[in-house]
């Protein structure tokens, strides 16, 4: 961890060659576009829930409709194939294919997901499947959501029912989402689904979702073909101490454990670090960890997704004062971050996109490096990387969005300078195919490089679409 510093990328006079069969795509999730949250059978989710909860998300915006993807599928992959796409990374919506969490699969929620990578094998875009995308079943949550250890193999059991399902269909598989929004944002600040604040809660949550990924991966080997591949996707942070001091470089420490190592730990190492457990020991013994815990996490894995959007800046602050906690992660008076109340959170000056978030593509370099030291011989890929911006028509109604033109340049920048550097990089998928539901922020932040008239439900691709468009079919990066 090195202090705060300013973006290095440069640009270059040369196109710049990604390595054959890298894979061009975009992302989506299950809730953010689907819709059609009452049909065939599925069931609330937490975010069903929370939507719908007064006061949690900006507007009163629900998923109820969104981008309707659930009927519009055909012509959304058709958009993809236009764009020339080579995958298309979208999520299951777990109470779609098991409303209650548990028991047999609602084949009418399978055979949506059946009739979707049908769709994109016939158009020549590679499905790549992620079996929770932060939708769990309200019926879960009732019971206890992920603090409780029941959690992790109700999860286990969905992902073979799935497996089962779409393996003949399917070849790259992701079992969580970013996790650490799961465990967090949901149960730590409460900004997220299913909105609870309690900072043990959220340290169980994370260990189940660890547990749960890797009785997945267990599954998931148990029904899919030798030839599938199975990975995880996390959000790990680039943390920066603000300055060279021993007090902020421990502020690093502190929340590289939460942010990165309370994860990785168990996945990649079969183990938690001793430092996350001394400096939450006041909260919690962390006896929910039984024995083998941390080995059934640390499983064999075909790849690792890195999700990135900013770094993180912190410092310690005075002893009696409240720190800021600019950590770009939705404010709240309950704070994603146990045992670091003295951490302060702080974005660097410089530009930033529409979410208040400081662009820095160095950070993305530097975590992809990370990474290919931490996991040698396990493929990564960038699984979500994009901005959002307040789009507005021109008189003949196209959007222009070139400073998401410039973003996803310079972190394709960034990507292309770690591979430079020996990471073994095999994808990039842009965050998000169309304008969507943002979570807790509704319909009010845009990333995608698909317009969408939530009204009309009519898309209209962006400059940044044919821009990404010429990357994705010819594999080389022009010149900012």
């Amino acid at each position: 961890m090195t202090s705060v510093q300013a973006d290095t990328s440069t640009d270059t006079a040369a196109p710049l060659r990604f390595p054959a069969g890298f894979l061009w795509g975009a992302a989506t999730a299950a809730y953010q576009i689907e819709g059609a949250v009452r049909e065939d059978g599925r069931t609330p989710s937490i975010w069903d829930t929370f939507s719908h909860t007064p006061g949690k998300v900006s507007g009163g915006h629900t998923g109820d409709v969104a981008c309707d993807h659930y009927h519009r599928y055909r012509d959304d992959v058709a958009l993809m194939a236009e764009l020339g796409l080579g995958a298309y990374r979208f999520s299951v919506s777990w109470p779609r294919v098991q409303p209650t969490g548990r028991g047999p699969a609602a084949q009418r929620g399978l055979d949506f997901y059946r009739a979707l990578t049908d769709e994109l094998l016939t158009a020549g875009i590679t499905p790549a499947l992620t079996l929770y995308h932060w939708d769990l079943p309200q019926e879960l949550e009732d019971a206890g959501g992920w603090p409780e250890r029941e959690t992790a193999y109700r999860f286990a059991e969905y992902a073979g029912l799935v497996a089962e399902a779409l393996g003949d269909r399917a070849e790259l598989w992701t079992t969580l989402n970013e996790p650490w929004c799961s465990a967090f944002l949901g149960y730590g600040s409460g900004v997220h689904a299913p909105g609870r604040t309690d900072p043990v809660a959220a340290l169980r949550a994370a260990h189940h979702l660890n547990l749960g990924h890797g009785l997945a991966v267990q599954s998931l080997r148990a029904a899919l073909p030798k030839t599938a591949r199975v990975a995880v996707s996390l959000n790990p942070s680039a943390v920066r101490p603000r300055t060279e001091s021993p007090a902020d470089q421990d502020a690093a420490r502190r929340i590289d454990a939460l942010a990165n190592r309370v994860f990785t730990g168990p996945m990649l190492h079969g183990a938690y670090d001793a430092d996350l457990l001394d400096d939450t020991a006041h909260l919690t013994d962390w006896s929910f960890v039984q024995d083998g815990d941390p080995g059934l996490a640390h499983q064999p894995l075909d790849g690792l997704g890195v999700n990135y959007y900013t770094p993180a800046v912190v410092s310690t602050a005075p002893d009696g004062t409240a720190p800021e906690r600019n950590d770009g992660h939705g404010g709240g008076a309950h704070s994603p971050w146990p045992g670091a109340d003295q951490v302060a959170f702080h974005q660097p000056p410089g530009n930033r996109t529409a979410m208040g978030w400081s662009i820095d593509p160095g950070g993305l370099t530097e975590l992809l490096l990370r990474f290919h030291r931490e996991a040698p011989g396990t493929p990564l890929y960038v699984t979500e990387n994009g901005a959002s911006y307040p789009d507005v028509p021109d008189a003949e109604g196209r959007f222009h969005d070139p400073a998401r033109i410039t973003y996803v340049h310079r972190h394709l920048q960034a990507v292309h300078r770690a591979i430079q550097e020996g990471a073994d990089v095999r994808g990039y998928f842009v965050w998000s195919l169309m304008d969507n539901f943002e979570w807790a922020w509704g319909y009010d932040k845009r990333f995608g490089m698909v317009h969408v008239d939530y009204d009309t439900q009519q898309r209209t691709p962006k400059s940044s679409a044919s821009w990404y468009a010429r990357i994705a079919r010819s594999g080389e990066l022009p010149p900012e």
